[in-house]
């Protein structure tokens, strides 16, 4: 049996992943505030105290199963508030981090430690940006978090060599895609994000690919023989 553990997989990059992976044969468990499907599991990552015991709860179920492969994808993200730090709301910056950063670490940390003991192989992805390596103007905690996963990545790596049982953990770039959170971007106020008119271009030149493409992209990624702790772009 093969498993497949999604964060942000209602709509998207994470659900065109979860699809391709269902297709394929794997049990497929999404979390997700909407979490609309029928492998869906409701978990609101903007307040971790309390998504995180029904995240536990779920996947002790699953590790007491024994499983062929397990392929963890951590997606859930949110860009807003976009604007300058000094007109963010303190709630709203908050809840960015927590969706961002704090709730995807939980989620990461709480897999590796439910299936740890697990004898087979696993990789778990961590879907990254560009916005990790460069600084937009209105796109702080965005950038800041998703920076911060790339060195938990690389830090989690060096810790799994000692594990009988490693995880292969990867920084995965998807590059530029036709999502929701796309079209939240060209919607901004130029003074809330100046590279706005950047972004509209790269739409109306038909630069951005669709989640599907990026997804294959990423299936090929988790198995591939990348190396634990690499930084890997889908069409680098």
């Amino acid at each position: 049996m093969k498993l497949a553990i999604i964060s942000g997989g209602s709509k998207g990059l994470g659900h065109a992943i979860a699809e391709k992976l269902l297709i394929a044969g794997y049990q497929v468990i999404e979390f997700s505030r909407s979490a609309p499907y029928s492998y869906s599991v409701k978990l609101d990552f903007s307040t971790p105290d309390q998504m995180l015991p029904l995240l536990a709860s779920n996947l002790e179920k699953l590790a007491a199963q024994p499983w062929d492969e397990i392929l963890v994808v951590s997606n859930a993200a949110s860009l807003s508030p976009i604007g300058p730090t000094s007109k963010k709301n303190a709630m709203a910056v908050l809840a960015n981090i927590n969706i961002n950063f704090t709730s995807a670490i939980l989620f990461m940390s709480e897999v590796i430690k439910h299936f740890q003991q697990h004898p087979c192989r696993k990789v778990l992805v961590s879907i990254s940006s560009g916005a990790a390596r460069k600084a937009y103007s209105g796109w702080s905690l965005y950038c800041s978090s998703k920076a911060g996963l790339e060195s938990y990545i690389r830090t989690v790596a060096v810790e799994q060599e000692s594990e009988s049982h490693p995880f292969v953990v990867l920084n995965v770039d998807p590059g530029v895609m036709d999502t929701d959170m796309q079209a939240l971007i060209r919607s901004s106020h130029k003074d809330d994000f100046p590279a706005v008119d950047y972004f509209i271009h790269r739409k109306e030149s038909g630069e951005l690919r669709t989640p599907d493409m990026v997804a294959a992209g990423i299936i090929k990624i988790l198995h591939s023989d990348a190396v634990s702790g690499e930084r890997v772009a889908v069409f680098g």
